[in-house]
């Protein structure tokens, strides 16, 4: 009698799923479902949400046709088009010495780093992902330039933001120079991170690549004849890079104005207001701060508007959105990388690094150098 009870209650206990079994099944299914759910609530705040939502796209249409395309246009068809020259190969050959020791990667990449410079995200996110494509560069350097060459350009850090925002050049100045020391130091960095695993491998890929490099700048090399072709190739295909910026600045234009209107911007302000009372950094500037972590052109314009007697703390918090450049720029790059089979991964954290390096440098020249005094 004993043992068919004892049976029976083994039975019973095994038919019945534990709580911890339970809790498994239920968060695998909510990692699974994430993006379904995420994408069904937008869809809803756009109905909840439409009159607000609309003038925010309106507003990012404005700002893609007015200030986007005329400052990013011109430079995508003239990259293309000196990618079909004897350029990239000839500073390939000349800037080698000085790429290969600070950055670890081939001498092209100097062209994507000037070029990225001067004209603006994401110039230097296209031009790497055509070197991989074209075999200038491994996947392993190619990931690591993204986090580099990928920067905002000084026609929007010293006329928008130091002229426009701050109304002083001198801030721009600032900004643009610590901005281009803070991309050289990350580039150093994720070259020393990864030496180690690069000498496994450096003999056999820089054989095979240089090989693939001579045969590409022999064969590309434009020419009269297929000059009309290759201007026609170039506009193509900068107008699909313009088209798709243009989407991203209207859809996350949207998305700021949902947070703003669901309180969820406040909601996390007030969150992490502890953070930012340890760090003695203002209130005030919290929430454009996460504003431009989100999209960097509106938050620098919130942090810029923000009155404050310390304005030095306004230009290292902008300082850090250049470097960082925000999600919308992030998932911009992620469109272009992603059919190149490069990851998204290293550029988060590199930019992440730029922008705790930007800040650092603007912080130091804001304090030890006079010239740089703005506070009130």
């Amino acid at each position: 009698m004993a043992r068919e009870m004892l049976a029976t209650t083994i039975e019973t206990n095994a038919s019945i799923p534990s709580k911890k079994g339970n809790i498994k099944i239920w968060v695998c299914s909510l990692k699974k479902n994430i993006l379904s759910i995420c994408f069904c609530l937008f869809a809803c705040t756009l109905i909840l949400f439409s009159n607000t939502n609309f003038l925010a796209a309106k507003n990012g249409l404005i700002l893609w046709a007015t200030s986007v395309i005329p400052a990013l246009f011109p430079f995508f068809v003239a990259t293309e088009l000196l990618s079909h020259t004897s350029v990239v190969p000839w500073l390939g050959k000349y800037l080698s010495p000085v790429m290969k020791p600070l950055f670890g990667v081939p001498g092209e990449g100097a062209f994507a780093f000037i070029m990225g410079l001067i004209s603006g995200y994401p110039v230097g996110a296209k031009i790497v992902s055509n070197f991989k494509e074209k075999g200038i560069c491994t996947q392993e350097e190619a990931e690591r330039m993204l986090s580099f060459t990928n920067n905002s350009g000084p026609l929007f850090i010293v006329g928008t933001v130091g002229i426009s925002l701050f109304g002083d050049s001198r801030i721009g100045l600032l900004l643009f120079i610590t901005h281009v020391l803070a991309c050289i130091s990350v580039g150093i960095s994720l070259n020393l991170f990864s030496l180690r695993q690069r000498k496994k491998k450096t003999t056999y890929i820089s054989s095979s690549f240089s090989q693939t490099k001579t045969s590409l700048s022999s064969a590309e090399n434009v020419s009269f004849s297929s000059l009309g072709e290759v201007l026609g190739k170039s506009i193509m295909n900068s107008i699909s890079t313009i088209l798709l910026i243009g989407g991203f600045v209207v859809l996350f234009s949207v998305i700021i104005s949902i947070l703003n209107q669901s309180h969820l911007l406040e909601l996390a302000s007030i969150t992490i207001a502890p953070i930012f009372s340890a760090f003695h950094i203002p209130i005030q500037l919290i929430n454009p701060i996460l504003s431009g972590i989100v999209e960097l052109t509106n938050g620098v314009k919130l942090v810029a508007n923000i009155p404050l007697k310390e304005i030095s703390i306004s230009i290292t918090a902008c300082s850090f959105l250049l470097g960082f450049g925000g999600f919308s720029v992030l998932l911009q790059v992620f469109s272009i990388i992603s059919k190149f089979g490069l990851s998204i991964k290293k550029y988060f954290w590199g930019k992440l690094l730029q922008g705790f390096f930007a800040a650092f440098y603007t912080f130091l020249a804001l304090q030890f150098l006079p010239w740089f005094q703005f506070n009130l």
